[in-house]
Protein backbone atom coordinates (compact mmCIF):
# COMPACT_ATOMS: atom_id res chain seq x y z
CA UNK A 1 0.00 0.00 0.00
CA UNK A 2 2.65 2.47 0.83
CA UNK A 3 4.65 1.46 -2.64
CA UNK A 4 1.47 2.03 -4.62
CA UNK A 5 0.62 5.66 -3.06
CA UNK A 6 4.34 6.85 -3.12
CA UNK A 7 4.78 5.56 -6.29
CA UNK A 8 1.74 7.71 -7.20
CA UNK A 9 3.83 11.10 -6.70
CA UNK A 10 0.18 12.14 -4.72
CA UNK A 11 1.94 11.02 -1.63
CA UNK A 12 4.53 11.43 1.05
CA UNK A 13 4.90 8.77 3.96
CA UNK A 14 6.39 10.53 7.08
CA UNK A 15 8.87 9.00 9.10
CA UNK A 16 8.06 6.47 11.29
CA UNK A 17 10.44 7.36 14.15
CA UNK A 18 8.09 10.38 14.60
CA UNK A 19 4.62 8.53 15.53
CA UNK A 20 3.81 9.33 18.54
CA UNK A 21 1.27 6.36 18.94
CA UNK A 22 2.20 2.45 18.22
CA UNK A 23 -0.08 0.10 16.41
CA UNK A 24 -1.92 -1.23 19.33
CA UNK A 25 -2.85 2.45 20.70
CA UNK A 26 -4.76 2.92 16.83
CA UNK A 27 -7.59 0.10 17.99
CA UNK A 28 -9.94 2.95 18.90
CA UNK A 29 -9.85 6.04 17.41
CA UNK A 30 -6.35 7.88 17.09
CA UNK A 31 -5.30 10.85 19.11
CA UNK A 32 -5.62 13.24 16.51
CA UNK A 33 -3.70 16.09 18.61
CA UNK A 34 -0.72 13.28 18.03
CA UNK A 35 -0.57 13.46 14.97
CA UNK A 36 -1.17 16.70 13.41
CA UNK A 37 2.12 17.86 15.47
CA UNK A 38 3.76 15.95 13.03
CA UNK A 39 1.73 17.34 9.71
CA UNK A 40 -0.06 14.47 9.14
CA UNK A 41 -3.13 15.01 6.82
CA UNK A 42 -4.48 11.85 6.49
CA UNK A 43 -4.03 7.92 8.85
CA UNK A 44 -4.55 4.82 7.59
CA UNK A 45 -4.92 2.19 10.57
CA UNK A 46 -5.67 -1.58 10.44
CA UNK A 47 -4.54 -5.09 10.85
CA UNK A 48 -4.51 -8.54 9.19
CA UNK A 49 -5.58 -11.78 10.75
CA UNK A 50 -4.62 -15.38 9.92
CA UNK A 51 -7.70 -17.42 9.55
CA UNK A 52 -7.74 -21.22 10.11
CA UNK A 53 -8.76 -22.54 6.61
CA UNK A 54 -5.74 -20.60 4.97
CA UNK A 55 -7.15 -17.01 4.55
CA UNK A 56 -6.40 -13.63 5.50
CA UNK A 57 -8.59 -10.93 6.95
CA UNK A 58 -7.72 -7.13 6.41
CA UNK A 59 -9.06 -4.24 7.73
CA UNK A 60 -8.26 -1.01 7.10
CA UNK A 61 -9.67 2.88 8.42
CA UNK A 62 -8.83 6.23 6.56
CA UNK A 63 -9.10 9.17 9.14
CA UNK A 64 -8.85 12.76 8.41
CA UNK A 65 -6.53 14.07 10.61
CA UNK A 66 -7.65 17.91 10.86
CA UNK A 67 -11.04 16.96 10.46
CA UNK A 68 -10.46 14.19 13.15
CA UNK A 69 -13.48 11.84 11.63
CA UNK A 70 -13.17 8.64 9.50
CA UNK A 71 -13.15 8.97 5.92
CA UNK A 72 -14.10 5.12 5.41
CA UNK A 73 -13.38 1.43 6.71
CA UNK A 74 -13.18 -1.44 4.46
CA UNK A 75 -12.53 -5.06 5.40
CA UNK A 76 -11.22 -7.88 3.10
CA UNK A 77 -11.02 -11.59 2.98
CA UNK A 78 -8.97 -13.84 0.83
CA UNK A 79 -6.61 -16.72 0.79
CA UNK A 80 -3.33 -15.69 1.56
CA UNK A 81 -1.82 -15.92 -2.23
CA UNK A 82 -4.51 -13.22 -3.08
CA UNK A 83 -2.29 -10.71 -0.37
CA UNK A 84 -0.97 -8.59 -3.04
CA UNK A 85 -4.17 -8.15 -4.65
CA UNK A 86 -5.95 -7.17 -1.64
CA UNK A 87 -2.99 -4.59 -0.88
CA UNK A 88 -3.78 -3.02 -4.42
CA UNK A 89 -7.73 -3.22 -4.01
CA UNK A 90 -7.12 -1.26 -0.60
CA UNK A 91 -4.45 1.28 -2.32
CA UNK A 92 -7.27 2.24 -4.73
CA UNK A 93 -9.96 3.20 -2.72
CA UNK A 94 -7.58 4.96 -0.49
CA UNK A 95 -6.71 6.70 -3.56
CA UNK A 96 -10.31 7.59 -4.34
CA UNK A 97 -11.24 8.93 -1.85
CA UNK A 98 -8.34 11.81 -0.96
CA UNK A 99 -8.15 12.82 -4.76
CA UNK A 100 -11.59 12.03 -5.87
CA UNK A 101 -9.76 10.54 -9.19
CA UNK A 102 -10.14 6.69 -10.19
CA UNK A 103 -7.17 4.14 -8.96
CA UNK A 104 -5.07 2.52 -10.91
CA UNK A 105 -3.38 -0.27 -8.80
CA UNK A 106 -5.71 -3.29 -9.21
CA UNK A 107 -4.45 -3.79 -12.97
CA UNK A 108 -1.84 -5.44 -14.92
CA UNK A 109 0.30 -4.21 -17.91
CA UNK A 110 0.78 -6.69 -21.14
CA UNK A 111 4.37 -5.99 -23.02
CA UNK A 112 6.45 -7.77 -25.48
CA UNK A 113 9.37 -9.31 -23.84
CA UNK A 114 12.58 -9.31 -25.73
CA UNK A 115 16.04 -11.57 -25.40
CA UNK A 116 18.45 -12.62 -27.46
CA UNK A 117 20.78 -10.22 -30.04
CA UNK A 118 19.61 -8.21 -32.39
CA UNK A 119 19.71 -10.95 -35.59
CA UNK A 120 18.13 -13.18 -33.78
CA UNK A 121 15.40 -11.63 -31.59
CA UNK A 122 12.90 -13.71 -29.59
CA UNK A 123 9.59 -11.60 -28.69
CA UNK A 124 7.45 -12.93 -26.37
CA UNK A 125 3.84 -11.42 -24.74
CA UNK A 126 4.39 -10.86 -21.33
CA UNK A 127 2.27 -9.70 -18.53
CA UNK A 128 2.56 -8.62 -15.03
CA UNK A 129 0.62 -6.46 -12.40
CA UNK A 130 1.24 -2.89 -12.33
CA UNK A 131 4.31 -3.00 -9.85
CA UNK A 132 5.90 -5.49 -12.18
CA UNK A 133 4.70 -8.39 -9.54
CA UNK A 134 3.37 -11.85 -10.90
CA UNK A 135 4.77 -11.68 -14.47
CA UNK A 136 4.33 -14.62 -17.26
CA UNK A 137 4.80 -14.76 -20.38
CA UNK A 138 1.67 -15.64 -22.41
CA UNK A 139 3.51 -17.27 -25.93
CA UNK A 140 6.52 -19.40 -26.44
CA UNK A 141 8.37 -16.96 -28.47
CA UNK A 142 8.64 -19.01 -31.18
CA UNK A 143 6.38 -16.42 -33.32
CA UNK A 144 6.81 -12.91 -33.73
CA UNK A 145 4.36 -10.53 -31.89
CA UNK A 146 4.42 -6.71 -31.67
CA UNK A 147 1.45 -3.93 -30.41
CA UNK A 148 -0.44 -5.76 -27.59
CA UNK A 149 -3.80 -3.98 -26.51
CA UNK A 150 -6.19 -4.56 -23.64
CA UNK A 151 -9.53 -4.92 -24.40
CA UNK A 152 -12.25 -2.97 -22.34
CA UNK A 153 -13.59 -6.11 -20.75
CA UNK A 154 -10.18 -6.86 -19.24
CA UNK A 155 -10.23 -10.55 -20.25
CA UNK A 156 -8.68 -10.50 -23.96
CA UNK A 157 -5.05 -9.26 -26.12
CA UNK A 158 -5.36 -7.96 -29.37
CA UNK A 159 -1.56 -8.38 -30.88
CA UNK A 160 -0.07 -8.58 -34.42
CA UNK A 161 1.64 -11.48 -35.10
CA UNK A 162 3.78 -13.39 -37.49
CA UNK A 163 2.11 -16.94 -36.29
CA UNK A 164 1.92 -19.15 -39.05
CA UNK A 165 4.10 -17.29 -41.79
CA UNK A 166 6.11 -20.53 -42.45
CA UNK A 167 3.05 -22.14 -43.28
CA UNK A 168 2.54 -19.67 -46.26
CA UNK A 169 -0.11 -17.51 -43.65
CA UNK A 170 0.17 -13.90 -43.71
CA UNK A 171 1.37 -11.72 -40.82
CA UNK A 172 -2.03 -10.70 -38.93
CA UNK A 173 -3.61 -9.95 -35.67
CA UNK A 174 -4.97 -12.32 -33.24
CA UNK A 175 -6.93 -11.88 -29.85
CA UNK A 176 -5.73 -13.78 -26.95
CA UNK A 177 -8.11 -15.00 -24.12
CA UNK A 178 -6.29 -14.55 -20.50
CA UNK A 179 -9.33 -16.54 -19.08
CA UNK A 180 -9.08 -20.17 -21.65
CA UNK A 181 -5.27 -19.09 -22.72
CA UNK A 182 -6.42 -19.34 -26.05
CA UNK A 183 -4.85 -17.53 -29.09
CA UNK A 184 -7.90 -17.24 -32.11
CA UNK A 185 -6.81 -15.28 -35.53
CA UNK A 186 -9.18 -12.46 -36.37
CA UNK A 187 -8.82 -13.31 -39.79
CA UNK A 188 -6.32 -12.34 -42.98
CA UNK A 189 -5.98 -9.12 -44.40
CA UNK A 190 -5.32 -8.23 -47.73
CA UNK A 191 -1.50 -6.54 -47.25
CA UNK A 192 -0.26 -5.86 -43.71
CA UNK A 193 -2.28 -5.36 -40.85
CA UNK A 194 -0.64 -2.56 -37.94
CA UNK A 195 -1.61 -1.21 -34.68
CA UNK A 196 -4.92 -2.87 -33.75
CA UNK A 197 -7.13 -1.32 -30.96
CA UNK A 198 -10.28 -1.85 -29.40
CA UNK A 199 -13.21 0.33 -29.60
CA UNK A 200 -14.13 1.81 -26.11
CA UNK A 201 -17.49 -0.95 -26.29
CA UNK A 202 -15.46 -3.52 -27.47
CA UNK A 203 -17.41 -4.70 -30.05
CA UNK A 204 -15.22 -3.42 -32.92
CA UNK A 205 -11.48 -3.08 -33.72
CA UNK A 206 -9.23 -0.30 -35.48
CA UNK A 207 -6.43 -1.14 -37.36
CA UNK A 208 -4.27 0.40 -40.49
CA UNK A 209 -3.82 -1.80 -43.58
CA UNK A 210 -1.19 -1.66 -45.81
CA UNK A 211 -2.39 -2.05 -49.68
CA UNK A 212 -1.41 -1.24 -52.82
CA UNK A 213 1.22 1.73 -51.43
CA UNK A 214 -0.68 2.97 -48.80
CA UNK A 215 -1.84 3.11 -45.63
CA UNK A 216 -5.03 3.39 -44.23
CA UNK A 217 -7.34 2.83 -41.50
CA UNK A 218 -9.83 0.07 -41.56
CA UNK A 219 -12.58 -0.69 -38.19
CA UNK A 220 -13.74 -4.36 -37.97
CA UNK A 221 -16.98 -6.03 -36.29
CA UNK A 222 -16.18 -8.47 -34.19
CA UNK A 223 -19.16 -10.19 -34.08
CA UNK A 224 -19.41 -10.61 -37.93
CA UNK A 225 -15.51 -9.68 -38.98
CA UNK A 226 -17.05 -7.10 -41.27
CA UNK A 227 -14.45 -4.32 -41.94
CA UNK A 228 -15.26 -0.82 -43.15
CA UNK A 229 -12.16 1.66 -44.62
CA UNK A 230 -12.23 4.94 -42.95
CA UNK A 231 -9.34 6.87 -44.76
CA UNK A 232 -8.77 6.89 -48.45
CA UNK A 233 -5.83 8.00 -50.27
CA UNK A 234 -2.24 7.59 -50.95
CA UNK A 235 -0.74 8.85 -47.22
CA UNK A 236 0.48 6.63 -44.53
CA UNK A 237 -2.37 7.01 -42.11
CA UNK A 238 -1.98 4.58 -38.65
CA UNK A 239 -2.18 4.55 -34.73
CA UNK A 240 -5.59 4.84 -34.13
CA UNK A 241 -7.25 5.46 -31.20
CA UNK A 242 -10.65 6.27 -30.27
CA UNK A 243 -12.01 8.78 -27.80
CA UNK A 244 -13.47 7.47 -24.63
CA UNK A 245 -16.83 8.24 -26.08
CA UNK A 246 -16.04 6.27 -29.25
CA UNK A 247 -17.11 9.31 -31.06
CA UNK A 248 -13.89 10.56 -32.42
CA UNK A 249 -10.59 8.67 -33.21
CA UNK A 250 -6.65 10.36 -33.16
CA UNK A 251 -4.99 8.99 -35.53
CA UNK A 252 -1.07 10.16 -37.07
CA UNK A 253 -0.86 10.66 -41.14
CA UNK A 254 2.07 12.05 -43.46
CA UNK A 255 -0.78 13.65 -45.78
CA UNK A 256 0.36 17.19 -45.28
CA UNK A 257 4.42 16.15 -45.87
CA UNK A 258 4.96 15.61 -42.32
CA UNK A 259 4.06 13.37 -39.59
CA UNK A 260 1.39 15.03 -37.63
CA UNK A 261 -1.48 13.71 -35.82
CA UNK A 262 -5.27 14.32 -36.60
CA UNK A 263 -8.74 13.80 -34.98
CA UNK A 264 -11.64 12.39 -37.20
CA UNK A 265 -15.14 11.51 -36.73
CA UNK A 266 -15.82 7.92 -35.80
CA UNK A 267 -17.04 7.68 -39.59
CA UNK A 268 -13.88 8.99 -41.08
CA UNK A 269 -15.52 12.48 -41.70
CA UNK A 270 -13.82 15.85 -41.14
CA UNK A 271 -10.08 14.53 -40.65
CA UNK A 272 -8.56 18.09 -38.75
CA UNK A 273 -4.63 18.40 -37.91
CA UNK A 274 -3.77 18.80 -34.57
CA UNK A 275 0.06 19.11 -34.40
CA UNK A 276 1.86 21.70 -35.79
CA UNK A 277 4.90 21.72 -33.94
CA UNK A 278 8.07 21.21 -34.94
CA UNK A 279 9.36 17.14 -35.62
CA UNK A 280 7.05 13.99 -36.31
CA UNK A 281 4.26 13.02 -34.19
CA UNK A 282 3.21 9.28 -34.10
CA UNK A 283 1.54 6.50 -31.63
CA UNK A 284 -1.34 9.07 -30.65
CA UNK A 285 -3.52 7.63 -27.35
CA UNK A 286 -6.24 8.87 -25.77
CA UNK A 287 -6.57 9.77 -22.27
CA UNK A 288 -9.24 7.75 -20.64
CA UNK A 289 -10.33 10.94 -19.09
CA UNK A 290 -10.77 12.68 -22.75
CA UNK A 291 -8.56 15.40 -21.29
CA UNK A 292 -5.26 14.62 -22.90
CA UNK A 293 -3.68 13.33 -26.30
CA UNK A 294 -0.40 11.41 -24.95
CA UNK A 295 2.01 10.80 -28.27
CA UNK A 296 5.88 10.21 -29.86
CA UNK A 297 7.57 12.71 -30.72
CA UNK A 298 10.91 12.99 -32.92
CA UNK A 299 12.40 16.54 -32.94
CA UNK A 300 15.89 18.02 -32.91
CA UNK A 301 17.66 14.01 -32.89
CA UNK A 302 15.85 13.20 -30.43
CA UNK A 303 12.24 10.94 -28.77
CA UNK A 304 9.76 12.72 -26.30
CA UNK A 305 6.78 11.23 -25.08
CA UNK A 306 4.32 14.61 -24.78
CA UNK A 307 0.86 15.07 -24.27
CA UNK A 308 -1.50 17.71 -25.85
CA UNK A 309 -5.55 18.54 -25.52
CA UNK A 310 -7.60 16.99 -28.32
CA UNK A 311 -7.81 19.90 -29.79
CA UNK A 312 -4.13 20.40 -30.28
CA UNK A 313 -3.76 23.01 -27.44
CA UNK A 314 -1.16 23.18 -25.07
CA UNK A 315 1.54 21.09 -25.99
CA UNK A 316 4.51 20.14 -23.93
CA UNK A 317 6.60 17.14 -23.33
CA UNK A 318 7.12 15.24 -20.25
CA UNK A 319 10.14 12.31 -21.09
CA UNK A 320 12.79 12.30 -23.31
CA UNK A 321 15.88 9.66 -24.40
CA UNK A 322 17.58 8.40 -27.03
CA UNK A 323 14.56 6.17 -28.28
CA UNK A 324 11.61 7.02 -26.04
CA UNK A 325 7.88 6.13 -27.50
CA UNK A 326 4.97 3.96 -27.41
CA UNK A 327 2.64 5.48 -24.27
CA UNK A 328 -0.15 3.84 -22.91
CA UNK A 329 -2.66 5.19 -20.13
CA UNK A 330 -3.49 3.88 -16.75
CA UNK A 331 -7.15 4.03 -15.75
CA UNK A 332 -7.74 7.55 -14.46
CA UNK A 333 -5.75 9.25 -16.61
CA UNK A 334 -2.98 10.40 -14.69
CA UNK A 335 -0.25 8.12 -15.24
CA UNK A 336 1.46 6.87 -18.50
CA UNK A 337 3.89 3.72 -19.30
CA UNK A 338 6.08 3.94 -22.06
CA UNK A 339 9.26 1.96 -23.29
CA UNK A 340 13.30 3.78 -24.17
CA UNK A 341 16.19 2.03 -25.21
CA UNK A 342 19.32 3.19 -23.28
CA UNK A 343 22.58 2.50 -25.02
CA UNK A 344 25.09 0.62 -22.37
CA UNK A 345 28.36 -0.61 -22.34
CA UNK A 346 29.01 -4.17 -22.60
CA UNK A 347 31.80 -5.15 -19.23
CA UNK A 348 32.87 -8.04 -21.26
CA UNK A 349 33.90 -6.45 -24.26
CA UNK A 350 33.54 -3.14 -23.83
CA UNK A 351 30.64 -2.85 -26.99
CA UNK A 352 27.85 -1.08 -27.02
CA UNK A 353 23.97 -2.72 -26.86
CA UNK A 354 20.61 -1.36 -26.87
CA UNK A 355 18.85 -2.02 -23.81
CA UNK A 356 14.81 -1.89 -23.96
CA UNK A 357 13.41 -0.83 -20.73
CA UNK A 358 9.57 0.45 -19.18
CA UNK A 359 9.00 3.42 -17.96
CA UNK A 360 6.00 4.52 -15.49
CA UNK A 361 5.58 8.26 -15.45
CA UNK A 362 2.87 11.21 -14.27
CA UNK A 363 1.26 13.83 -16.34
CA UNK A 364 3.51 16.29 -14.44
CA UNK A 365 6.39 14.76 -15.85
CA UNK A 366 8.19 15.38 -12.02
CA UNK A 367 7.84 11.60 -10.81
CA UNK A 368 9.58 9.17 -13.77
CA UNK A 369 10.62 5.19 -12.30
CA UNK A 370 11.90 2.33 -14.20
CA UNK A 371 9.19 -0.84 -14.02
CA UNK A 372 11.82 -3.81 -13.55
CA UNK A 373 10.95 -6.77 -15.89
CA UNK A 374 13.22 -10.46 -15.88
CA UNK A 375 14.19 -8.97 -19.76
CA UNK A 376 14.73 -6.29 -22.41
CA UNK A 377 10.72 -4.82 -22.61
CA UNK A 378 9.06 -3.02 -25.35
CA UNK A 379 5.49 -1.39 -26.37
CA UNK A 380 3.69 -1.75 -23.02
CA UNK A 381 -0.21 -1.59 -22.53
CA UNK A 382 -2.53 -1.15 -19.73
CA UNK A 383 -5.19 -2.96 -18.92
CA UNK A 384 -8.61 -1.42 -17.70
CA UNK A 385 -9.35 -1.68 -13.60
CA UNK A 386 -10.03 -5.47 -12.15
CA UNK A 387 -9.03 -7.83 -14.66
CA UNK A 388 -8.67 -11.05 -12.95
Amino acid sequence: ITNNLINSGLFKLLDRNAYMQNPDQLRNIPKFRDWRIIDAQALITGNIKKKSDNKISVSIQLWDVYGEKRMFGISLSSKIKSWRRIAHIISDKIYERLTGEEGYFDTRIVYISEAGDQKNKIKRLAIMDQDGANHQYLTDGKSLVLTPRFSPNQQQITFFSYKGINKGQKPSIYLYDLITEKTEILGQFPGMSFSPRFSPNGSDLIMSLAQNGSTNIHIMNLKNKKIKQLTKGRAIDTSPSFSPDGKKIVFNSDRSGGQHLYVMKRNGKNAKRISFGRGSYATPVWSPRGDYIAFTKFTRGRFFIGLMRPDGSAERLIAEGYLTEGPTWAPGGRVLSFFRQIPEKDEKDGSMRMRTRLFVIDITGNRERELITPEDASDPAWSPKNIY
